[in-house]
C-alpha cells in the first residue's frame, strides 16, 4: 500500500507520532499538530501511502479551486510518513494525513511492519475530542495506552465504554497485543468550538508529546495562535450578556469537576445547565457570527 524513499534505508528511530485527521478529530487538533511540526522542523519523506486505495473520495471530497471559469488547483489527499529532527537533533517519525476510509486492517499491518522495520519503541497518537469545558480554562488532556507508565496518573473509569472506531485506536490495540508501547493523547476541545481549528488544545498536546517522547518540540507559534484565537472568541462573547452568563455557568461546572465536588450547584442550589445545554446555546450563538469567525 505504500512506496518508500531512500530515506527509509537503515533507519532506527525510537518515536512514532501518528496524527491522522478526520471528521472525528475535534478542533482539527491532529491536522494542526502535523502541519505545525512539518512547518517548524526539518523533515524528509520516508514513505507515501496509496491514497486511491485507502480513501473514499466521495466521503472525503478533495477541494478543487475554481477561478476565472476554470479549475486551477487540486488539494490532493495524502497519507505519508516523514522523518523529522526535533530542536535538539533527535529523530522522530510522523505519520500524518487523512485517516483511511478503507482497508483498515491492511493499513494497520503495514504500519506495524514499519514500526518493526524502523526500530520504533513508542508510538504516540494525538486526537481532539469534544468536551463540556469552557474556552476560558486550560485545555484538558486525557491519556490512554498500553503501558501504565506512559499514561501516568489518571482518574478511575467505572464500567466499560464503547466508542466509534478509529485507525489510531486500532493501531494502539494491536501494539498492546504485541506487548509494545503505545500511548494516546486526547485533547479536550470545547464542544461549541469543536467544528473550527482550536489551537489551545493542539498546543497542550504538543507539550505532552514532548514530555512522553523525551523530545524538544517547538510550541511558541501554537501558543501565539492560541492567544489570538481566545482573544477573538472573548471579544465576540463579552458583549453578549446571555452568552457570557452561559460560559460562566460552564466555568462553574468545570471548576466543580476539577475540585471533585459531589454535585454541581451554585450557592442557591439552583441546577446548572448541562454541558449539552450550554454547548448548544453557545454553538448557536457562534453560528450566527458567520463563517468568517469560524474560519
Amino acid at each position: 500500500m505504500y512506496e518508500t524513499t531512500n530515506a527509509a534505508e537503515g533507519l532506527n528511530v525510537p518515536i512514532l507520532i501518528t496524527a491522522l485527521h478526520s471528521q472525528m478529530d475535534a478542533g482539527q487538533v491532529a491536522a494542526i499538530i502535523s502541519q505545525h511540526l512539518l512547518d517548524s522542523l526539518q523533515h524528509e519523506r520516508v514513505a507515501t501511502f496509496d491514497a486511491d486505495s485507502l480513501i473514499d473520495f466521495r466521503k472525503q471530497r478533495p477541494t478543487l479551486t475554481f477561478e476565472k471559469w476554470h479549475f486551477t488547483e487540486y488539494d490532493e489527499p495524502e497519507i505519508a510518513l516523514e522523518l523529522l529532527s526535533d530542536d535538539e537533533g533527535r529523530q522522530l517519525l510522523l505519520l500524518h494525513g487523512n485517516e483511511p476510509d478503507l482497508k483498515w486492517h491492511g493499513f494497520v499491518q503495514d504500519v506495524l511492519g514499519m514500526i518493526e522495520r524502523f526500530g520504533v519503541d513508542t508510538t504516540i497518537s494525538v486526537q481532539g475530542i469534544p468536551m463540556g469545558l469552557p474556552h476560558t480554562r486550560p485545555a484538558h488532556l486525557s491519556l490512554h495506552g498500553t503501558n501504565p507508565e506512559l499514561r501516568g496518573t489518571q482518574p478511575e473509569i467505572f464500567g466499560t465504554m464503547q466508542v466509534p472506531g478509529h485507525v489510531s485506536g486500532l493501531l494502539e490495540l494491536r501494539l498492546g497485543e504485541r506487548g509494545q508501547n503505545a500511548a494516546g493523547i486526547a485533547a479536550g476541545v470545547p464542544h461549541y468550538l469543536s467544528g473550527s481549528p482550536y489551537s489551545p488544545a493542539a498546543a497542550a498536546a504538543v507539550r505532552k508529546l514532548a514530555e512522553i517522547g523525551g523530545l524538544a518540540l517547538p510550541v511558541g507559534e501554537l501558543e501565539a495562535a492560541s492567544a489570538r484565537l481566545l482573544s477573538e472568541v472573548n471579544s465576540q462573547i463579552e458583549e453578549q450578556d446571555e452568552v457570557t452568563a452561559i460560559v460562566g455557568a460552564l466555568e462553574r461546572q468545570y471548576d466543580s469537576f476539577a475540585q471533585s465536588q459531589p454535585h454541581l450547584t451554585d450557592g442557591n442550589e439552583e441546577r446548572l445547565p448541562t454541558a449539552d445545554e450550554i454547548g448548544g446555546a453557545v454553538e448557536a450563538f457562534l453560528a450566527d457570527l458567520g463563517e468568517d469567525f469560524r474560519n
